[in-house]
C-alpha cells in the first residue's frame, strides 16, 4: 500500500474526513499522472474500476420482440468490497461454525478464503460471464445478463 492511500485511511480512521471523502481522495491519489504516455492513459480508462453490478433478467416473445424487463437489479460494488473486509473480521470462532455448517451441505466452500484481492479478481472476470435459461415449457425466452459498469 503506497503511503498516500495509507495516510488517507488514518485520516479516515481518525474522523477528520468521511468515508466518501476518503474515496475521493484515494480516487485522485490513483488517478494516472499527466506526465504518462496517452497509451498508458487509454489502458487504465478502459481498466477503470466498476461502480456497479448489473444483474438483468429480460424476456423475449415468440415473435422476437424483447419483452418487458423482469428483474433490474443494480448493486453498488462498494456494497460488495465492504462485505469483503467485513468478512475478515470475522471471529474464528464463528467462521469455523458457519465453514462446518456449509460443509454439511455438500458445498466445498471456505468462508476464510474471501480475500478483497480475489473480489477484484472476480470482477475483472464478470465482463465474460453470461447465463443462459431455457425454458422448455413457456413460449418465453429468457435472457439473464451479469455484468460491471
Amino acid at each position: 500500500m503506497n503511503e498516500h492511500r495509507r495516510q488517507i485511511l488514518q485520516m479516515l480512521s481518525d474522523g477528520k474526513v468521511s468515508a466518501d471523502e476518503a474515496e475521493r481522495l484515494i480516487s485522485a491519489v490513483e488517478e494516472p499522472s499527466a506526465g504518462r504516455s496517452s497509451e498508458n492513459v487509454s489502458d487504465s480508462a478502459a481498466k477503470a474500476r466498476p461502480k456497479y453490478l448489473r444483474v438483468q433478467v429480460d424476456s423475449e416473445n415468440d415473435d422476437g420482440h424483447e419483452g418487458p424487463t423482469k428483474v433490474n437489479v443494480r448493486v453498488p460494488m462498494q456494497l460488495l468490497r465492504a462485505g469483503v473486509k467485513l468478512a475478515g473480521l470475522i471471529p474464528q470462532q464463528a467462521l469455523r461454525r458457519a465453514n462446518d455448517a456449509i460443509h454439511e451441505k455438500g458445498i466445498p466452500f471456505d468462508l476464510s478464503q474471501i480475500k478483497p484481492e480475489n473480489l477484484e479478481e472476480l470482477i475483472e472476470q464478470l465482463n465474460d460471464l453470461s447465463v443462459d435459461v431455457d425454458q422448455k415449457d413457456h413460449a418465453t425466452k429468457v435472457k439473464v445478463r451479469v455484468f460491471c459498469e
